[in-house]
């Protein structure tokens, strides 16, 4: 993965230079401009916007998904670290016998909560130990999404069972070189990004919830469910495939920093547990601050006979938690610049990582029926970046041509940047979720048209100006530029 081009000082002495073709400089752009826009723009966005609604519910469902997004993250990792280390931990076998069942359950907790109606819980006449006005404990009802909870049981047994497999063909075959972006990648990203078009060019013409006159709701939300699923399973396994094939050659410097990567995650995600188990009985307590008036001042509360259930924070709290939320993560991605030069296989394994754990989270935060085809178009756009990043990464520094880039290249560059800023500007207005603000209007079934707003759809902004984009980005592949 880190390999650099050699050239020759005074002395005669072959030393590294880190020189990289205008194609691969902005594939990375794009990369680290996707993950700031998440992690600055829409996460403290979605924070703000849970935090501060009329109810905590949606506050219990984000935080608890988001939980179990690292969580998951964190035993995936582990279960890569105890596969591939050098010295493998547990044999392959192990993670195939627990991962086939771990799958079947979860996919069964999905199916069941999808089918029956159940999807949340605790349902309303549900009661057991109710303290703080709550139904279970202080938790009130619908604060636990099951459907979210069998998609994540299951994504781990899939994982489970994927690396073990290929750590049993590793066992078969000594060789441990990049092959690169093989046959088997190429064609899941094929399959992956035709399915997501194929929706999306649907989703503009055809309002999925009018097809009800023609059959019932449940059978349009499995038909739909499972071609997005295919698309986001075909990108998801083309990323895996590609990341083991990556840091496969090198894993002895990268294993110890996705070790890191788990471990800070496993951090995370035990943060955002405890806040989903906490939430209530902590506004409960912030209420009653007398000093100051920091009680009214941070929280706000419907009923005063009903504290906690009818309190949520105020706007205040939630711009405190909304900076401290954007400071970590603008400064974390400031600590990738500084340390590009000497930890480059941490960085760059990181935000690969990253990548896919914000994609996962596009998708389980937002499993309610209204936004999970949404979700899964999202994810599946998020992971084919990935996917198409690890293959950028392999040379990540390498010069592809020796040729300066003049005027015409100027050109190519700078116009490919704004049709590509053009279309990430259509892409993020894509989805209607509560926490978001779609500057280009996007209602489905409404085709070239926005309906009642007016205005172009935004997927018809990000196919058209995407295609141009990549028009440009052919040219300036194809003139071999350096920077």
């Amino acid at each position: 993965m880190q390999q650099a081009q050699q050239r020759t000082n005074g002395s005669g002495v072959s030393v590294p230079t880190e020189r990289i073709s205008w194609a691969r400089a902005m594939i990375f752009a794009v990369g680290y401009f996707f993950i700031a826009a998440i992690l600055i723009g829409q996460i403290p966005g979605y924070i703000y916007l849970v935090m501060t609604a009329s109810s905590l519910v949606a506050f219990e469902q984000g935080f608890l998904a988001l939980a179990v997004v690292c969580l998951t993250g964190f035993i995936v990792i582990q279960v890569i670290v105890m596969l591939f280390d050098p010295k493998p931990v547990i044999p392959p076998i192990v993670f195939s016998v627990l991962g086939v069942p771990l799958a079947l359950v979860g996919l069964a907790i999905l199916l069941w909560a999808s089918y029956t109606n159940n999807q949340y819980f605790p349902a309303k006449d549900v009661t057991w130990a109710p303290v703080l006005g709550g139904n279970i404990l202080w938790f009130p009802p619908l604060s636990i999404d099951l459907i979210m909870l069998g998609a994540a049981i299951m994504g781990v047994g899939v994982a489970m069972t994927f690396f073990s497999v290929l750590a049993l063909r590793e066992q078969r075959n000594p060789d441990r070189s990049d092959p690169g972006t093989t046959r088997a990648v190429r064609a899941m990203i094929s399959i992956g990004i035709i399915f997501l078009i194929v929706f999306m060019l649907f989703y503009t013409l055809v309002n999925p919830q009018s097809l009800t006159s023609i059959t019932s709701l449940a059978v349009v939300n499995t038909i739909v469910n499972v071609f997005l699923g295919i698309a986001v399973f075909c990108t998801l396994g083309a990323f895996a495939l590609r990341f083991h094939y990556l840091i496969r050659p090198v894993r002895k410097r990268t294993m110890p920093g996705l070790y890191l990567i788990g471990i800070n995650l496993a951090q995370l995600g035990v943060i955002f547990l405890l806040a989903w188990f906490l939430v209530y009985p902590a506004i409960a307590w912030i209420h009653s601050w007398s000093f100051l008036g920091l009680g009214t001042y941070l929280t706000v509360c419907g009923k005063a006979t009903a504290v906690p259930q009818t309190c949520a924070f105020s706007q205040q709290a939630g711009y405190i938690i909304d900076a401290f939320v954007t400071v970590n993560f603008f400064v974390l991605l400031m600590a990738a610049i500084a340390v590009w030069k000497g930890k480059r296989n941490l960085v760059i394994v990181s935000s690969l990582t990253i990548t896919t754990v914000l994609a996962l989270a596009t998708l389980l935060v937002h499993m309610h029926p209204d936004e999970i085809f949404v979700a899964e178009l999202l994810t599946g756009g998020m992971l084919v970046l990935a996917a198409i990043w690890t293959s950028t990464a392999r040379r990540e520094f390498a010069v592809v041509g020796e040729r300066n880039l003049g005027c015409v290249g100027q050109w190519l560059v700078l116009g490919t940047c704004l049709l590509i800023y053009i279309a990430c500007f259509g892409f993020f207005s894509i989805p209607g979720f509560r926490e978001t603000e779609p500057n280009i209007p996007s209602i489905p079934g409404t085709s070239f048209n926005a309906g009642i707003t007016g205005g172009v759809h935004a997927i018809i902004v990000f196919v058209f100006i995407g295609i141009l984009a990549g028009i440009q980005f052919y040219f300036l592949v194809r003139n071999r530029y350096r920077v």
